[in-house]
């Protein structure tokens, strides 16, 4: 078993992907256990609150376990992993709102690591907090531009939307999220 806060080997992931692979439990629940801090915190942002992350979370890990077969090695699988998590998420504003009809991340993507410091994990919670204060639209494009790297034009054939749209939500939500810091910081002093 890998303990939390280890990194995990190359031959210990295989492991649990040939575990997951054959429908065993114990690496199902070990993997689960590996990825499941960081990929709450990609949820987090995504939604608008904890019990829409940890659906989004469970979605996404039944996913996983479902297309596990399809992980090649052609790159992480934390990143593939990642993608699934992604696609989760907008999958479930989709259905929300009905707008977008499909979504497809095929970058590379990555996440802040799991071990940060107390303080560093408070200013997460933070950022997270407010990120999820953002309108759905607005949310949806800070993430993909800040956290994931995608350009306004890779965002706007993601979402179906014009490359203004996603220039203007970016906009809107930067001006939201200064204003609501603005305010938090005039309420600490």
């Amino acid at each position: 078993m890998i303990l939390k806060g280890q990194s995990i080997v190359n031959t210990d992931l295989k492991r649990l992907i040939a575990g997951c692979l054959a429908s065993d439990r114990s690496c199902q629940k070990e993997i689960y256990s590996l990825y499941s801090p960081g990929m709450m915190s990609l949820c987090m942002r995504y939604t608008k609150d904890r019990q829409e992350a940890e659906e989004v979370l469970q979605d996404g890990f039944l996913q996983m376990y479902r297309c596990i077969q399809q992980f090649r090695n052609t790159g992480t699988f934390e990143g593939w992993f990642r993608k699934i998590m992604i696609n989760c998420a907008l999958q479930k504003y989709r259905r929300k709102s009905d707008r977008f009809s499909k979504v497809a991340i095929s970058e590379e993507l990555y996440y802040l690591p799991s071990d940060l410091s107390v303080s560093n994990q408070l200013q997460e919670k933070e950022l997270i907090r407010l990120i999820q204060s953002l309108p759905p639209a607005c949310r949806l494009v800070f993430n993909l531009y800040v956290f994931e790297g995608l350009k306004h034009r890779e965002i706007a054939q993601l979402l179906e939307i014009s490359e203004g749209t996603s220039k203007s939500n970016l906009f809107d939500a930067r001006t939201i999220l200064k204003k609501q810091l603005r305010r938090d910081l005039k309420i600490a002093k």
